[in-house]
């Protein structure tokens, strides 16, 4: 069985990132993983670099680090809840490498971070940074947008994130098996309904409906473990048409608390591939979306 022991969560002080870390700190408790909160202060470009002195322009980024750490003190502070092991730290750098970086160098299982960078972005556009993290990242990935629905916050101060609801979209590819692994693992660690789901963007007219979905029902769950029924619920769903859409709409539909798909190994995730069915339902998907790559 799947399990986190390291947790990479970059923050950027926006509402995206920071409703993000709610959900690193739920999988930390969960799976009793140490959690990385990272800031990156992305190098100064003054407009006039040659009436910038090296000193001042020194002390002046030492005096932003300074502040960065201060924030984070203050964030962590505020809004997290004992039950795990955390480390901050505030990088200098490039924002994307910086994260790619620190999350290799500390061997980190996941990445959890909000699709929105502080500059905002539309509603159909992934933010640079999460897209080049998405590409590159040799862990999986979990985007977190604002949800359609918001979770309970316990008034004892316990989760404030609970899966309830878990969709798992396959392609019955070897990476869709292996994204499988994590999604009995969460359904399992949050006692969750499980559902798997399969779009087939057409069938023959000469083909029987039913039939076809007795045997994707067959395939959905021949890989499940016998004894996965026994601490979750789990359900098998077929829908027709387009994949990306018909994911986006049945995880809307259900209130789907977390969906997770399996991608291509980083190397075939070029701008090309990512424009297709993972990406559409990163930008699109109510809720977050866990990508899990091979």
């Amino acid at each position: 069985m799947v399990k986190f022991e390291r947790i990479l969560c970059p923050l950027d002080f926006s509402e995206f990132s920071t409703r993000a870390y709610d959900y690193a700190q739920s999988l930390a408790r969960h799976y009793e993983a140490k959690l990385f909160l990272e800031h990156v202060l992305a190098p100064m470009l003054p407009a006039y670099p040659s009436y910038v002195y090296p000193d001042m322009a020194n002390d002046l980024y030492q005096d932003l680090r300074v502040h960065a750490e201060q924030q984070l003190q203050e964030f962590v502070k505020a809004r997290t809840r004992n039950g795990f092991a955390l480390e901050t730290c505030v990088c200098e750098g490039q924002v994307t490498d910086s994260i790619l970086a620190f999350a290799q160098s500390h061997r980190v299982d996941l990445i959890v971070m909000g699709t929105h960078g502080r500059h905002g972005f539309d509603h159909l556009l992934l933010g640079s940074v999460t897209e080049k993290i998405l590409r590159k990242a040799r862990c999986p990935v979990l985007t977190v947008r604002k949800p359609t629905h918001n979770f309970v916050v316990p008034a004892n101060g316990g989760d404030p994130v609970h899966l309830a609801k878990i969709l798992f979209a396959t392609d019955f590819s070897e990476h869709a098996e292996r994204a499988l692994d994590y999604a009995l693992s969460l359904a399992q660690e949050y006692e969750a309904e499980l559902t798997l789901l399969h779009v087939l963007e057409d069938i023959p007219p000469s083909w029987d409906l039913s039939t076809v979905s007795a045997d994707v029902v067959q395939r959905l769950e021949k890989p499940i473990p016998a004894e996965a029924r026994d601490w979750c619920t789990i359900k098998s769903r077929l829908r027709i048409g387009k994949p990306y859409q018909e994911i986006v709409r049945f995880a809307l539909e259900t209130q789907a608390d977390l969906t997770i798909l399996g991608v291509r190994g980083r190397n075939a995730l070029d701008v090309a591939l990512f424009g297709s069915t993972t990406h559409r339902v990163i930008q699109q998907a109510p809720c977050p979306v866990l990508a899990v790559h091979i």
